[in-house]
This record gives structure tokens, C-alpha cells and sequence, in this order.
């Protein structure tokens, strides 16, 4: 395991990768054992606030972002001062993609069913940050050969066509697949055969004297929707607890 470890993360330079996105994981599981115990008023935690403002944890997070981002920029991939900023990092991305929902609403939404957005948010960051860490490189830049690499114009042409894959699966209303076509262009082409979602760009422009094929991804996304839309959400809840109820509107 030694072996394996500094052959594959340590010589290329991977720890702090491995480092931050350690820390980004473990941050953001304790902040949401910690706000779901202030959320039930266990335990001695509470609320910070000063002045009558509540300082969200999404504030320090950035701080801690823009300390570990240049300090990891001024000190390189090797050294003890690498690996320090790369947990000084990871614990502030953490901190800032748990409250990514308020960010996005510019509204405290933590506990609303647009919360829900932060645990999606985390565990897309985490499983990318996990593939670049296991040697995929954006847009299929590991897959050109050597004497490829050598010629500008082979590097080039692999990035723009699947930048153009990852676009067209995110015009088809695929945005977690066209994500992931950025590290696995294997995705992107998937995306590129399937139909697209109902209501994307993609559909309402080349579906629309096609009554067939919009039938036909109705019926997809619906019957899709209603076989996951279940197990994802009891997920995001098992990460980040259940959002509040919401409330009737008073007459």
C-alpha cells in the first residue's frame, strides 16, 4: 500500500489533491453533524452570531479558501507548505459548497428543498476531484499518445472536440453527464447518443417538427425520473438531512 501510495500520488505530485479533497469530504460530513444537532438543539453547539447578523459558515469557508487557493499557488505541489495549504483549502471549499444553495439564492434556503442543491453540489465536486485524482485529465488530455502530446495541434483538436461533446450533452439537459464528459469523454459520447431532456434547448430546437422523438423523451424522462428520483433524494437526506416541511400558504 506504501508502495502503490508514493508510485501513484506522491511522485506525480498528487498528495495535496489527496489531501484537500480528504478534507473537503470530512469537512463537509462534520458541518452537517454539527448543523443537524444545532437543527434538533442538541448537543453544545449553536449559532454564531454578533450584532444581531448570523455569520453562516460559508464566511470563514471563504477566507479559508483564499488563504489555502494562493498559498498552494506560491508553494507549489511538493513540501510541507503544499500539503498545510491543501487542507487549508479543502476545509474551505467544504465550508462554502455546504451553504453553495444560499449562495446560488442569495437566501438562507439550508433546510428548504432548494438545499438540497449543496449535497448535490458536494458529491459532484467530490467524485470529479476522485477521478482527476485517479489519473483522468479534463477534456481526455491522458488519452493522446506521447508523440501526440508533442504536436500542439493533436492536443488542441482532443480538448475542442470534447469541449464540444461536454456542450452539446449540456444544451440536451444532461448537466450531471456533460460534468462528467469533462473527465471522462466516454460519457460525453453517451450523452451525444440519447435523447435529450423535454424541456432543453436541445429538444425544443431539433425535436420540434419531430413529434416522435418528443414523445419518445417524454416517456423516457418520465419513466427515468421516477425510478431514481426516490433513492436520490433518501441519499441526499442520509448526507445532508431531511429539508423542512413546507409550509401550506395561509388564505
Amino acid at each position: 500500500m506504501g508502495h502503490w501510495l508514493h508510485r501513484n500520488i506522491v511522485e506525480p505530485g498528487k498528495l495535496p489533491l489527496l489531501l484537500a479533497l480528504t478534507a473537503f469530504v470530512l469537512t463537509f460530513l462534520i458541518t452537517r453533524c454539527v448543523t443537524r444537532l444545532i437543527r434538533a438543539g442538541k448537543g453544545p453547539f449553536g449559532n454564531i452570531s454578533t450584532g444581531g447578523v448570523h455569520i453562516h459558515h460559508v464566511v470563514p469557508g471563504v477566507v479559508l479558501s483564499v488563504v489555502g487557493g494562493f498559498g498552494a499557488v506560491a508553494s507549489g505541489r511538493h513540501g510541507f507548505g503544499a500539503a498545510l495549504c491543501a487542507v487549508v483549502f479543502g476545509i474551505g471549499a467544504g465550508l462554502v459548497l455546504d451553504e453553495f444553495a444560499l449562495i446560488l439564492h442569495l437566501d438562507d434556503v439550508y433546510w428548504s428543498e432548494e438545499g438540497r442543491k449543496s449535497v448535490e453540489v458536494v458529491v459532484l465536486t467530490a467524485a470529479l476531484v476522485g477521478l482527476v485524482l485517479a489519473g483522468f485529465s479534463p477534456f481526455g488530455v491522458n488519452d493522446v499518445t506521447q508523440d501526440e502530446a508533442q504536436d500542439r495541434g493533436g492536443v488542441i483538436s482532443s480538448v475542442v472536440l470534447n469541449f464540444l461533446f461536454a456542450m452539446v450533452v449540456l444544451l440536451k439537459g444532461k448537466t450531471r453527464m456533460a460534468i462528467f464528459s469533462v473527465i471522462v469523454p466516454l460519457v460525453g459520447l453517451i450523452g451525444l447518443i440519447r435523447l435529450a431532456r423535454p424541456n432543453s434547448p436541445y429538444a425544443r430546437r431539433f425535436y420540434r417538427h419531430r413529434p416522435r422523438a418528443r414523445a419518445r423523451a417524454l416517456l423516457r424522462a418520465y419513466r427515468r425520473d421516477k425510478r431514481w428520483s426516490g433513492p436520490r433524494r433518501k441519499f441526499q437526506d442520509l448526507l445532508g438531512g431531511k429539508p423542512d416541511p413546507v409550509r401550506p400558504l395561509d388564505p
